[in-house]
């Protein structure tokens, strides 16, 4: 079963419980692995190039209920495509979240070839596996993925697909991994919840396996209740693009056995 079900209307789609948050809502990395493979799928039909950028801003808490969701193409023509991909709750016209995802159609450029950088292949099963419980105790995204932690790098392979037949390899399979930066290098831990109001993400090729790392930093100005993160995104040969995010730090919440 996927993260998100389509419903029997195109654009609507349900949630399954692995789409939760460790909070409340819905985690923004299956909300932006939802709005772009949906633009991916499109692309596909329609000509429009690879996805190789995306901007997501989360406008509100997404609940788990039945969402619909709406394509807005900026640009469909030429080599370069910017389409829009927006979410509503099925019954309320106010947006939960939107997509920026900019495309462009490949082409050989008429110059040599640029050396990769030299890196030795890693095997992400060769580090310890890290299981992390949801604040609230029920099913959530990380259940979806299997993590491994190595001294620098957080591995991610995710085991469940974000959309029914969505292809391995594209932009919206290295968002759920790429979500996760500002929390794995969080300067404080259970101090401060950091959510982030958006998600930006570059990829510079596909990756050649189904195991994404994240070589994150984050820095965070308290006094002002600011931060940011971001990092590097890996597949096993080496780099594979760039994420990058703002935070809003606010007061960590109490768990339930302490709530009066």
């Amino acid at each position: 079963m996927p993260i998100f079900e389509a419903d029997t209307t195109p654009g609507v789609w349900l949630p399954s419980p692995l789409a939760a948050g460790p909070f409340a809502g819905l985690q923004g990395g299956a909300i932006a692995g939802l709005l772009t493979a949906e633009i991916e799928a499109q692309a596909a039909e329609r000509g429009w190039g690879t996805a190789i950028s995306v901007f997501v801003s989360f406008l509100k808490p997404a609940p788990m209920v039945k969402l619909r969701t709406q394509i807005a193409p900026l640009r469909k023509d030429g080599r370069v495509c910017v389409i829009d991909n927006t979410m509503f709750t099925d019954d309320d016209d106010e947006s939960c979240a939107t997509a920026r995802v900019t495309l462009i159609k490949e082409r050989r450029a008429e110059a040599p070839d640029v050396p990769e950088r030299p890196t030795e292949p890693v095997n992400p099963l060769d580090y310890p596996e890290r299981k992390t419980p949801s604040f609230h105790g029920k099913p959530w995204m990380m259940d979806a993925m299997e993590a491994r932690i190595s001294d620098d790098v957080a591995w991610f392979r995710q085991t469940v697909p974000v959309v029914a037949g969505a292809q391995a390899g594209t932009l919206s399979s290295i968002l759920g991994p790429a979500d996760w930066a500002h929390g794995i290098a969080r300067p404080l831990r259970n101090v401060l919840a950091d959510p982030n109001p958006n998600l930006s993400v570059h990829q510079l090729r596909q990756p050649h396996s189904g195991w994404i790392g994240v070589r994150a930093h984050a820095s965070w100005d308290t006094a002002r209740g600011l931060g940011i993160g971001g990092g590097t995104l890996l597949d096993v040969r080496g780099e594979i693009g760039r994420v990058s995010m703002a935070v809003a730090l606010i007061p960590f919440p109490k768990p339930k056995s302490e709530k009066v």
